[in-house]
């Protein structure tokens, strides 16, 4: 799951947080530490985020070392494609984590992952819902 899904929740986004929250009903949710790390953002505490991602809902998984091959060389092909980011995308972990351990992948961002991870299951919202 993509941290995008769990912050649309987290701030009840007008437009995305009724789709998210839907989706999170239907799946197992799993976290890394890269989708704990980004979704900590605006909480002061580490007791906060536990909070907001509970165990008993969001299974923690560690982060595989093959996903780091895997986000690294998907990132060298972004960047001979004309990326302009110096360093690796959060997307670029996820994606090979879920590449790697052959995970469905619950976003909002499809395109990237599509592009570099194409034979990652992706669950993203229909079209016609979009800002």
């Amino acid at each position: 799951m993509d941290s995008n899904i769990l912050l649309d929740i987290a701030t009840d986004d007008p437009i995305w947080s009724s789709w998210s929250a839907e989706c999170t009903e239907h799946a197992s949710l799993m976290v890394n530490p890269i989708i704990y790390a980004e979704a900590s953002i605006g909480l002061s505490t580490i007791e906060a985020l536990n909070a907001a991602l509970p165990g008993s809902i969001y299974q923690r998984a560690a982060f595989p070392w093959e996903a780091g091959f895997l986000a690294d060389k998907s990132f060298l092909a972004y960047r001979k494609r004309g990326g302009v980011r110096s360093t690796p995308l959060p997307e670029f972990y996820i994606g090979a984590h879920a590449a790697i351990e052959k995970l469905a992948l619950l976003t909002r961002d499809a395109g990237r992952y599509q592009t570099y991870f194409p034979r990652v299951e992706i669950f993203s919202p229909p079209s016609n819902l979009s800002r």
